[in-house]
């Protein structure tokens, strides 16, 4: 399946995170078939709050097209995006988004909060549980080891 195939790109991305000591979240953003942004966890890397995979990835398919509009692309995470990853899809205008688990902790497309049921112009599309076990099971082992 389609959807599977471009999650198990994000979940690689999640897992070169994890081997890099960051929380093993991957994200891949595709147009036309062709995977135009990808990007995975590096807050401790770059000691910035807003280097999470979607704004990561967010900001490579925004390079690659030259417009801050994706509004013909999919978004496809191995965890449910939290508030500040949904707001730049929402303003991205990304149409279509694809996750793994939800976050019940910050999770913003239901876990938590819904941002994408709010009225703003521009609310994608949202599918949750795309190849949920192996995300959760990436998470799961990287908290474990942490723990130990």
């Amino acid at each position: 399946m389609e959807h599977e195939a471009y999650m198990k790109e994000a979940l690689s991305l999640a897992h070169e995170a994890a081997q890099h000591g960051e929380v093993p979240v991957g994200c891949v953003i595709v147009r036309g078939g062709e995977v135009i942004g990808r990007g995975r966890n590096r807050r401790e890397e770059k000691q910035s709050t807003a280097s999470h995979a979607e704004m990561e990835a967010i900001a490579e398919a925004n390079e690659h097209t030259g417009s801050w509009r994706l509004d013909d692309c999919t978004l496809y995470v191995t965890l449910e995006p939290c508030p500040m990853c949904a707001g730049a899809i929402i303003n991205a205008r990304i149409p279509h988004v694809y996750y793994g688990p939800r976050d019940d902790n910050m999770g913003a497309c239901g876990g938590g909060l819904n941002l994408f049921m709010e009225r703003f112009p521009n609310t994608p599309s949202l599918v949750g549980g795309i190849l949920e076990r192996e995300c959760r099971q990436e998470l799961e082992e990287f908290f474990r080891k942490l723990r130990t």
